[in-house]
């Protein structure tokens, strides 16, 4: 079959879905992947030919496609902060919202590195995204992750090998974490990070089908009732476990930005800031422990 026809398949069959432009970026993504391809080579060459398995192997796509499976899921890889990460199934495709909660971190804590090393610990680390991009962009940190999913630990051990990043990983449930069976008790820590789980199942219609019918639920939900039960827990364990003046760093609900913020202001936090993201939501949240 000739590539050109290939992608005319690619429009016939998901365009109504996806949309033209959509389409077009996710059948380049896919020459790039299964045939190491660049993007301007259909153009040169009009009648490049793809042999019978590799036209299997994009009908496949197309059919995850058409049940709006990630294009991150069916590739196994996307990009955060400028790096390159394995996903799958078991852990959150990185979001551009997290991105910026990492960037926050960044900015606040690249001066203070460079005088000494600091220990950050990130609670529910999915993918390792945000461990892995604040251990390559703070070199001289300390970077511990913490997860309840055996599953996900073995997607974010893989990418921190990828990224060359020296991350130490811990198994454990917030909810319920024995902090001193995995540290000292002298073991204090300058920055906590966490996107914990923060969507309450009365938004579940405002998810699309390939975050809601694809991406890990206890990543992503929390009971109606107690929305902000993983905030509060780890709120209450940075009170006990931040260094004075150590920093606490959410991604947050945007529609419970006041409310979360609230929280850390009755455990006493100092400096409060609710901050929104590009699309203008309330989605990052820092206290400062007194």
């Amino acid at each position: 079959m000739l590539l050109r026809d290939l992608k005319s398949i690619f429009h016939k069959e998901l365009d109504q879905i996806y949309g033209k432009e959509e389409v077009d970026s996710f059948f380049f993504l896919c020459i790039e992947h299964y045939l190491n391809l660049p993007r301007f080579q259909v153009a040169l060459e009009p009648e490049f030919t793809l042999i019978k398995s590799e036209t299997d192997t994009f009908f496949k796509v197309m059919d995850n496609l058409s049940r709006e499976k990630p294009i991150q899921y069916i590739l196994g890889k996307t990009e955060f902060y400028g790096l390159k990460f394995k996903v799958n199934e078991n852990v959150l495709i990185p979001r551009p919202e997290t991105e910026e909660l990492v960037d926050l971190v960044i900015k606040c804590h690249s001066e203070r590195i460079e005088e000494s090393q600091i220990k950050i610990l990130d609670i529910g680390t999915g993918s390792g995204c945000i461990a892995i991009s604040l251990s390559k962009n703070l070199p001289n940190a300390r970077v511990y992750t913490l997860d309840v999913s055996k599953e996900a630990l073995k997607v974010a051990e893989k990418n921190a090998e990828l990224n060359g990043a020296d991350i130490n990983f811990i198994r454990a449930d917030i909810l319920s974490f024995d902090y001193y069976s995995v540290f000292d008790a002298d073991t204090k820590f300058d920055v906590i990070v966490s996107n914990p789980p923060y969507v309450r199942h009365l938004e579940k219609q405002e998810m699309k089908p390939n975050v809601l019918d694809h991406e890990p639920h206890l990543a992503l939900f929390v009971e109606d009732n107690d929305p902000l039960i993983f905030y509060r827990a780890i709120a209450e364990f940075a009170v006990k476990n931040l260094k004075q003046k150590g920093a606490l760093y959410f991604e947050i609900n945007q529609y419970l930005g006041e409310e979360t913020k609230h929280l850390l202001l009755e455990l006493d936090f100092d400096d409060v800031e609710l901050r929104k993201d590009l699309n203008d939501n309330n989605r990052m949240l820092k206290g400062i422990k007194k």
